[in-house]
């Protein structure tokens, strides 16, 4: 089953729940992210030396 859940904020790719799997990433604040938007979103809040 695949069911049209959001948008990704930052591209605003189409994210699906399928068969009962959120395909995103919700942040702490309810922020919907595509798998590959979020590791980009994360690497700016989180920079390595």
């Amino acid at each position: 089953m695949k069911e049209l859940v959001g948008l990704c904020k930052c591209c605003g790719k189409e994210i699906y729940c399928l068969d009962g799997f959120f395909n995103g990433v919700i942040t702490e604040d309810k922020q919907s992210y595509c798998f590959d938007c979020y590791e980009e979103v994360k690497e700016e809040k989180n920079p390595q030396s």
